[in-house]
């Protein structure tokens, strides 16, 4: 097939342009997003009104989907937040595993919190937890730091319905509960080799005490809420989101339901559904129910929507960016010259959400520009498992080397009382090897399973 040079450079550029902006200009990522795809667009041809019309569409076409669902998630997680949920649960985890296999409660309980609570909260509200296990086993403070940060940079970056994956599974019209599943199959062994593996051999070669000044019960509710409840609450989603995968894409099951029994069960399945459902029952058990009043909930969930706003504004400009190469023609002319020549669509997605990361450092840019630039590539005849595994690929890409550029990185330095060395020792290598753990395996599915 004949290449389209012309098209190739406007691409090219436009992600140029779109670094340049971002790195040197430090201009805001939704801002520099909408200005590189408008000139993608004015370098392909595209006439101006044609240009304009494709940044609307693009939004339209994103946001109807994922404003809705990361506004009711960032709602959820706050009142879990506030209620001492998130707390209570690590406390119970580690009550089950003992303080000798803390590692693996602190991934576990990641995993979970960071299903409903934003992933750097979740981190500073979890702590003085793992403030106090290092004060009482006088392990490294990374024994048990990196475990919690691995459960929860698996969930935030792999598993809706966080943001992230939320967004890249719209940009690539792949199936939520599909990707719970691949994103908890690549997830788990993923977090177990980043987490209580690695910080088990790097906690022996960097030995750091927690803060002295620091009170191990800051931020932690004397009476917190049941686990049982949290656990409940939390899973609810993810049970009826499932429920609603498998029972719709089951013919045997089709054939034996009444339809009224199968609309009602996909309505109740549906991420807007499901999640509305979760946020009642929040509102109410850890709400109402444990003190707080009307005004503070509502004040507790507005503000919870600041931050989601910047995640629903990113997502629309990357669905803008996407639409552009669609509308070009750009994305139809790559698929078939990458099909042309046998390149694999899962390491093109994974290399170029790993480039943009490293050069940029947002995780959730590196998510979103690379499904803009994935999802022309595929075809109305890719299937669901392609669709969601490329989600996870994605995603796998998005995590890889975390450094100076990201603002984790100084996060969890700070927290951790480390310098840039040990930092990069500790937190860059364990991002590192969750990406490449999670891509691994969502490759090998994707051998077998495509």
């Amino acid at each position: 097939m004949t290449l389209d040079y012309g098209l190739i450079w406007s691409v090219l550029l436009g992600v140029s342009i779109l670094l340049f902006l971002i790195l040197y200009l430090r201009l805001q990522a939704f801002l520099a997003l909408l200005i590189s795809s408008v000139m993608v667009g004015i370098f392909a041809g595209v006439p101006p009104l044609r240009i304009v019309e494709t940044v609307q569409q693009g939004m339209a076409n994103t946001l109807g989907f994922v404003a809705v669902v990361v506004g009711l998630g960032a709602i959820f997680g706050a009142i879990l937040e506030h209620s001492g949920g998130a707390q209570a649960l690590a406390r119970f985890m580690i009550g089950k595993f003992g303080e000798h296999r803390a590692s693996w409660a602190l991934s576990l309980t990641g995993f979970f919190v960071a299903i409903p609570v934003f992933f750097d909260v979740g981190f500073i509200i979890l702590v003085p937890l793992i403030y106090a296990l290092q004060r009482r086993t006088n392990k490294s403070l990374l024994a048990f730091a990196l475990p919690l940060l691995s459960g929860l940079a698996i969930t935030h970056a792999f598993i809706p319905p966080t943001p992230g994956p939320v967004a890249v599974a719209d940009i690539l019209q792949a199936d939520l509960g599909w990707v719970i599943v691949f994103g908890t199959l690549a997830g788990i062994p993923a977090a177990i080799i980043s987490g209580p593996l690695f910080s088990n051999w790097i906690g022996k070669r960097i030995h750091l005490m927690a803060p002295e000044n620091e009170d191990p019960q800051t931020n932690v509710d004397a009476t917190p809420p049941p686990v049982g409840g949290i656990l409940v609450i939390i899973g609810l989603p993810i049970v009826l989101i499932l429920a609603n995968t498998v029972l719709s894409s089951s013919r045997n099951v089709q054939n034996v339901l009444a339809n009224e029994v199968l609309s009602v069960i996909q309505m109740l399945g549906h991420p807007f559904v499901a999640l509305i459902i979760a946020n009642l029952i929040a509102w109410y058990t850890l709400g109402v129910r444990r003190g707080f009043s009307l005004r503070q909930l509502q004040d507790i969930s507005t503000k919870s929507l600041a931050p989601a706003g910047i995640i629903i504004l990113l997502t629309g400009a990357g669905g803008v960016f996407k639409q552009m190469l669609v509308n070009t023609g750009t994305g139809e002319m790559l698929a078939r010259y990458f099909a042309e020549c046998g390149v694999n669509i899962f390491i093109f997605a994974f290399v170029g959400a790993a480039l943009i990361r490293i050069l940029q450092g947002s995780a959730t840019v590196a998510m979103i520009t690379a499904a803009g630039i994935t999802a022309p590539l595929l075809s109305p005849e890719t299937g669901d498992l392609t669709r969601a595994m490329l989600v996870i690929g994605i995603a796998a890409g998005s995590s890889l080397l975390s450094h100076v550029n990201d603002s984790g990185f100084w996060l969890v330095s700070k927290y951790l009382g480390m310098n840039e060395k040990q930092t990069f020792q500790s937190w860059t290598m364990m991002t590192t090897i969750l990406g490449l753990v999670g891509f691994a395996v969502i490759f090998l599915l994707s051998l077998f399973l495509q």
